[in-house]
């Protein structure tokens, strides 16, 4: 019949103050050098020792008033000793560097749109300064942009709530509001805003109904009376732009998918009357709180923007 020995007690096993004092004694072969090493007096050394063989159940020195001689149960226990303290002393470090946000792994969600506009450069950002990350990037459309967080397959998401999301909480990284986006002319000056009304005169290019800036532009022209004339409808904001280049009408997006750079031959004007703000945030399960890295994100987001 096979012997299960009982585990010991954790109250049993040997502290990391005992262990530190016995492999000082072991090494340097005296109790006071060992006491220097640790900033103790002789007498703690001593208790510690004492202690940690009456844990043990077997003597690792013997001890006379002018000598001190490892036994052989000392050169078997010193290995495991080190072993121990090693181990301790990782644990510690990568617990540490775990609460620093300087490894581990990071989840992040975001819209089509978000994963191509804003998300790179935060992304190059966050890992310049936080190398020892893992990241993973889930770009997903935009009706399953929530779900993905509150199923809790990612640590986060970055993209905008089109409204209050029971079980989701959120800190906003990014003001925005709409813009209307179409190449620059007489017609269409920059640094100038337009009404909605106004822009009812263009052709408009946004994305199709059932989105959630759609449900926003549609509320506005409501609000505002105006009739407006869409004549492209698509699935990414990234795509209304790119046709608004072509001279095919005027792009309606948030400010911040507009990108100068790629498409200097493009103007945005501020849509007024009313004003729409549209906000980017880091979203995240309400009943679960972030992860050091995930919070080294946000907070890296806030501090700079998305």
């Amino acid at each position: 019949m096979a012997i299960h020995k009982k585990p010991a007690h954790l109250g049993s096993l040997p502290s990391v103050r005992q262990l530190r004092a016995f492999v000082a004694v072991y090494d340097s072969g005296q109790l006071s050098a060992a006491a220097e090493a640790l900033s103790l007096t002789q007498p703690a050394v001593t208790v510690l020792l004492r202690e940690l063989e009456a844990r043990l159940g077997v003597r690792l020195f013997d001890r006379s008033t002018r000598s001190l001689r490892r036994t052989e149960a000392a050169a078997e226990a010193i290995g495991y000793a080190r072993r121990a303290l090693a181990e301790m002393q990782a644990l510690s470090g990568g617990m540490a560097a775990l609460a620093r946000g300087e490894r581990g792994r990071l989840r992040i969600a975001a819209t089509s749109t978000v994963a191509q506009t804003l998300l790179p450069s935060a992304v190059r950002r966050y890992l310049d300064r936080y190398p020892g990350i893992e990241l993973q990037i889930d770009d997903c459309a935009p009706g399953e942009f929530a779900e993905r967080v509150l199923a809790g397959h990612v640590d986060l998401g970055l993209g905008t709530l089109e409204g209050p999301t029971p079980g989701l909480s959120q800190r906003v990284v990014l003001r925005d509001h709409l813009a209307a986006i179409a190449p620059a002319g007489p017609r269409f000056a920059a640094d100038r805003p337009l009404t909605w009304k106004q822009l009812a005169a263009w052709p408009v290019i946004t994305v199709r109904p059932g989105y959630g800036v759609r449900r926003r532009i549609d509320a506005a022209a409501r609000e505002a009376g105006a009739d407006l004339r869409i004549a492209h409808e698509v699935s990414l904001l990234t795509t209304a732009v790119a046709l608004a280049a072509a001279g095919l009408g005027v792009a309606v997006v948030p400010g911040s998918v507009f990108a100068p750079a790629r498409h200097p031959e493009l103007v945005a004007r501020r849509l007024v009357r009313p004003l729409v703000e549209r906000d980017t945030a880091v979203v995240f399960k309400s009943d679960r709180s972030l992860s050091p890295a995930a919070r080294a994100f946000a907070e890296l987001l806030e501090g700079g923007g998305a």
